[in-house]
C-alpha cells in the first residue's frame, strides 16, 4: 500500500521561503508521476507542480512558476517542493499526490498524502 507523508509546513512571512516535504513508502516510485497540490480555504483544490519520479520532467502552475521548485530525492523516495517569495495566496494546505499518469482530473489521482498547512503573514 502507497503512503505518502507530507511535513516542513508552517508560518512564514510575504517574501519569505519554506520547503515541505513528501516522504513516500510502499510503491514502485519509479513507475509514477507526484504532484503537489493546495487547497485554500473556501477554493477547490488546485494544482502546484508535477515532477517524473524516473525522468524528473516538471511541471508548473502559471501562479508559482520561477518561485517554486519541484525536486525528488530517490534514495530517499521523498518528493520537496521549495516555495521561495512566497506570497499571502500561496497560503493553503499542501497535499502530495502520486499516480501512474499524470491526470487533469484531480479526484482521480491514486494515492494522497494527508497535507501539511503552509500559512503566510501579510
Amino acid at each position: 500500500q502507497v503512503q505518502l507523508v507530507e511535513s516542513g509546513g508552517g508560518l512564514v512571512q510575504t517574501g519569505g521561503s519554506l520547503r515541505v516535504s513528501c516522504a513516500g513508502s510502499g510503491g514502485t516510485f519509479s513507475r509514477y508521476v507526484m504532484a503537489w497540490f493546495r487547497q485554500a480555504p473556501g477554493n477547490e483544490r488546485e494544482f502546484v507542480a508535477s515532477i517524473t519520479w524516473s525522468g524528473g520532467s516538471t511541471q508548473y502552475a502559471d501562479s508559482v512558476k520561477g518561485r517554486f521548485t519541484i525536486s525528488r530525492d530517490k534514495a530517499k523516495t521523498t518528493m520537496y517542493l521549495q516555495m521561495n517569495s512566497m506570497k499571502p495566496e500561496d497560503a493553503a494546505v499542501y497535499y502530495c499526490a502520486a499516480d501512474d499518469v499524470f491526470k487533469s482530473a484531480l479526484d482521480r489521482w491514486d494515492y494522497w498524502g494527508q497535507g501539511t498547512q503552509v500559512t503566510v503573514s501579510s
